[in-house]
């Protein structure tokens, strides 16, 4: 009897934002919703699969401070690595309302008082599959932000899943004058293992400038992978028999 095909994972990207706060720094999660079949419920960053627009020429031109040469020298890949920094910002600004781009003056576009109704409407046509985030950018005349981008981390989902992704993690500060963001962290949070390990990273820096600084600095390694028993438990790094289970 033939084994299953292995489900090939789909390139995606995802954006820690984080900002300074009175009690130390704040992360931005995103609650998924209870009706979806795939991880209801269980709270992510802002992140996804990505477009084949992510990686056209017209949008690589509006990118600033960054080309796909180094983007794609920094991810390990031949070409195409900046579509990975695209597609974080354009998950961003679909799911969290957050854009990362700078106007015609350089500083990161305001999304308050007379845009704010604009650029909701243009979220809600990228919802709806309406709208082109590239024509969003253009005709606004933005540039996205990029440079602003700090990549740390890269995760493969494990062999046994429904469904794959190979995920380039990226963190960002937050701009001021964008939308309201309710951020918290509790113990209590559903989480999937590679965002629960993500904010272990934070825990000993006290500013987000002191973060972007660390992480810049750090080498990217792939931590190891949740592993899959044969009779079907998941082990994560450190748990017992982890070493001997097989998985990816």
């Amino acid at each position: 009897m033939k084994g299953k095909t292995e489900i090939q994972p789909q390139p995606a990207a995802t954006v820690t934002l984080v900002r300074d706060a009175p009690r130390g720094l704040e992360v931005l999660m995103l609650q998924r919703s209870h009706s979806l079949k795939f991880m209801p419920g269980v709270y992510v960053f802002p992140g996804g699969a990505l477009d084949a627009a992510d990686s056209s020429p017209e949008i690589q031109a509006m990118c600033a401070g960054l080309e796909d040469e180094a983007a794609s020298r920094a991810l390990g890949v031949e070409r195409g690595g900046i579509a990975y920094w695209v597609a974080a910002i354009r998950e961003a600004f679909e799911e969290a309302g957050i854009l990362l781009a700078y106007d015609a003056s350089g500083s990161i576009v305001s999304l308050h008082g007379d845009a704010a109704e604009r650029y909701r409407a243009h979220r809600s046509s990228l919802d709806e599959r309406r709208g082109d985030f590239g024509a969003i950018v253009r005709d606004e005349g933005l540039r996205l932000a990029v440079d602003r981008l700090t990549y740390f981390g890269h995760w493969i989902t494990p062999v046994s899943a429904p469904r794959r992704y190979d995920t380039r993690f990226f963190l960002a500060v937050a701009p001021e004058r964008q939308e309201a963001l309710d951020l918290c962290a509790r113990e209590t949070l559903n989480m999937r293992f590679p965002t629960i390990k993500t904010p272990e990273q934070f825990t000993r820096c006290a500013t987000a400038a002191e973060l972007v600084a660390v992480l810049s600095s750090t080498r990217v390694v792939r931590p190891l992978l949740p592993r899959t028993t044969r009779d079907g438990r998941t082990l994560l790094p450190g748990d017992p028999g982890y070493d001997e289970a097989g998985g990816s």
